[in-house]
């Protein structure tokens, strides 16, 4: 007997706005047995009721303290063992950025990583998050964890992976630096699994609203599943839907098969 596994990720840009737009109805007709959702902007109190009261599903949310920012989200019909909403750093857990979720296959992060292009100090907050979540993941492949990482990564990490990479190497998303925090997970033990089934350029996962960028598909791939080593033969499927609007994100997701 074997176990299918359906895993969608979507930075939604806000969860009562994607309520409006369609999400119940488009969740239904994708079916995944796991959304994991970013940038949700609310409180657990202020999602909107038809979302909270979806029949058989487990809803865990993590918000930030500030109103109308972050915040993550799942949505599950596969009952977890265990799950928490913070990391223990403060200033990290204020933003409302990650969910770890235990299922008997993996152990699940749904992360809204952050942002470093406003100012300096939302950079070296960036990587200063990146290099603790580092450390997280190494102590898990140490253990010999089942690890599965989604979510908005905001960054870039070839230049195959956004439309115009010479005129953005200096700007955050594509920094050396946050470029090469993503090196380093990858050879730490994780794959890349939209570039296991797919290495042809134009493939992107965000798109700039200000510019209309998506009419011309000038976009960037800065949304990830990364399965650890052990996962791989699980893998069976890794897509990009970038035919679902909504949002200035477009959900990406994976199918996995496991042994019951």
């Amino acid at each position: 007997m074997k176990k299918q596994i359906k895993i969608v990720s979507w930075n939604i840009n806000g969860i009562r706005a994607i309520e409006k737009k369609g999400f119940i109805d488009w969740f239904f007709t994708v079916k995944p047995n796991i959304m994991c959702v970013q940038e949700t902007k609310a409180m657990e109190e202020q999602v909107p009721e038809r979302i909270l009261n979806l029949n058989n599903y487990t809803k865990i949310f993590a918000s930030a303290e500030k109103k109308g920012y972050s915040g993550v989200g799942i949505i599950t019909n596969i009952e977890p063992y265990s799950h928490n909403t913070v990391i223990g750093i403060d200033k990290f857990d204020r933003e409302g950025r990650i969910i770890r979720v235990g299922f008997e296959e993996f152990i699940l992060y749904n992360v809204y990583f952050p942002n470093g292009k406003a100012s300096a100090e939302r950079l070296a907050y960036k990587m200063d998050f990146y290099m603790n979540f580092s450390e997280m993941m190494k102590k898990h492949l140490e253990k010999g964890d089942k690890i599965i990482i989604c979510g908005d990564v905001n960054t870039a990490h070839r230049a195959i992976d956004l439309k115009r990479p010479k005129e953005n190497e200096r700007s955050s998303g594509f920094l050396p630096e946050e470029r090469k925090w993503i090196d380093e997970l990858l050879n730490m033990g994780f794959i890349d699994t939209f570039r296991v089934f797919n290495d042809k350029p134009d493939n992107y996962s965000w798109w700039d609203y200000k510019t209309r960028a998506r009419e011309r598909n000038v976009g960037w791939r800065i949304d990830y599943f990364f399965i650890s080593e052990n996962l791989r033969k699980n893998l069976k499927k890794a897509d990009i839907l970038n035919d679902v609007y909504g949002s200035d994100h477009c959900p990406i997701s994976i199918d996995t098969c496991f042994k019951k």
